[in-house]
């Protein structure tokens, strides 16, 4: 495992979370873990040229000085680092505490319920390893932010594109746009290194609007050559946040020429507010509306209920790769997955198996009666041109392994 030494610091007044989450960095090879239990012990740590960290988990809840008026205090001590914030409320506390820090000029590599997840966690670290790095290069801590800026200008941001298939027929019915920033090198930066980047120097809502123009464009091609697929992409919270973005994605689809309920819009079950879901049920609303078909990715993950999914205009439920990884031999997931594939005919909406790797979980899924699935069993994600020669190698192992997709329909995203 390489070492990660920026010098991190939690700050949490629950002793636990602070041995926690101390923990769990170090567990992924971070080696210098400073931890504080209030706000004037951590700013005399930030005052400490040694010591100072590069980043900063901060629950708001302090007593005391909370983590807003702490924020206040870093701009005041000339903080250049960056920040995780945690809570224990809810998420929209969370949404304006971030909108907040980044009006101070404060990236924010992520904002995560309490307790922050070993995933999450990694995606930060993911994050900070190339984002400190180049700050401790001589940078000002907005390098990687321009560059970004220049890749979404000049062409730099690219899809690739990874195979949805009918578990019943094997037919190829969709393809999910994959983001890959494309550096002049040659070298395809995976998304985990550039999301929160994005998100921290505003420019996420860009970065949505060129990657959705260049799948449509890509799937317009497709389908001018004879090869009608269906798009999925997936929408961050800041896009189902933003009251304009069904209108922009409407216009986006007109331009391309691609009918709107060929286009499913995935948005991650974590990402919705179940507690208060007026704003995102007006976006996903009118997305319905403008004939989009919408998906909630990543479930299992999140604490939806029936009864709240019932009120959102959903076509499809994803179930996350964690609840399908190994579900035809561990117990536990395949009971955690049968749960996620009730719930979805109790909504009677589709169902899409996120990573399946092998062919023993593809047969229980098609036991089972999941629609449909995808993986490296089927595909990696690939270039838009790879995609022509797999789909008919595809086609030459369906008709040798017709044990794998015998006697049953020819699979659809269209109800």
């Amino acid at each position: 495992m390489s070492k990660i030494t920026n010098n991190i610091m939690v700050l949490d007044d629950d002793p636990f979370m602070l041995k926690l989450i101390a923990h769990m960095l170090e567990s992924q090879g971070c080696t210098s873990v400073i931890t504080c239990s209030n706000g004037y012990d951590a700013l005399e740590v930030v005052d400490s040229p040694r010591a100072r960290p590069d980043l900063i988990f901060l629950d708001l809840n302090l007593p005391g000085m909370d983590g807003m008026e702490f924020v206040r205090r870093l701009v005041e001590h000339n903080y250049d680092g960056s920040l995780v914030l945690m809570s224990g409320e809810d998420e929209h506390l969370l949404r304006a505490s971030t909108k907040l820090v980044q009006v101070h000029k404060i990236p924010v590599l992520g904002s995560f319920p309490k307790p922050i997840s070993m995933e999450n966690l990694k995606m930060v670290l993911g994050i900070i390893a190339q984002y400190h790095q180049d700050h401790a290069s001589g940078g000002n801590g907005t390098r990687v932010a321009e560059e970004l800026r220049i890749a979404l200008a000049e062409g730099g941001m690219i899809n690739h594109y990874q195979p949805v298939v009918s578990l019943a027929s094997g037919k190829v019915v969709a393809v999910e746009a994959l983001a890959r920033w494309r550096k002049a090198s040659g070298e395809l930066v995976l998304p985990y290194k550039f999301l929160g980047v994005a998100e921290a120097f505003g420019l996420i809502h860009d970065l949505a609007r060129v990657l959705l123009t260049d799948a449509l464009t890509q799937v317009r091609a497709w389908q001018d050559a004879g090869m009608p697929l269906h798009l999925t992409v997936n929408v961050s919270e800041y896009s189902v946040e933003a009251l304009d973005f069904a209108d922009v994605a409407a216009g986006l689809v007109a331009a391309a020429g691609v009918p709107p309920q060929n286009v499913v819009l995935e948005v991650a079950e974590g990402w919705l507010p179940m507690n208060d879901l007026r704003a995102p049920l007006e976006t996903l609303t009118r997305l319905h509306l403008k004939r989009f078909r919408l998906a909630l990715d990543e479930f299992g993950t999140g604490y939806s209920t029936v009864t709240q999914l019932r009120d959102l205009p959903f076509d499809q439920l994803k179930i996350d790769r964690s609840l399908v990884q190994r579900v035809a031999t561990d117990a536990k997931i395949k009971a955690k997955y049968e749960a996620c594939l009730s719930t979805a005919r109790q909504l009677n909406v589709e169902v899409v198996a996120v990573g399946v790797d092998n062919i023993d979980d593809w047969r229980l899924l098609r036991l089972t009666g999941c629609d449909y699935a995808q993986g490296s069993f089927i595909a990696e994600p690939m270039p838009a041109e790879a995609l022509p020669g797999w789909l008919r190698d595809w086609q030459s192992r369906i008709n040798q392994e017709q044990d794998l997709f015998a006697g049953q329909g020819s699979g659809s995203f269209i109800h």
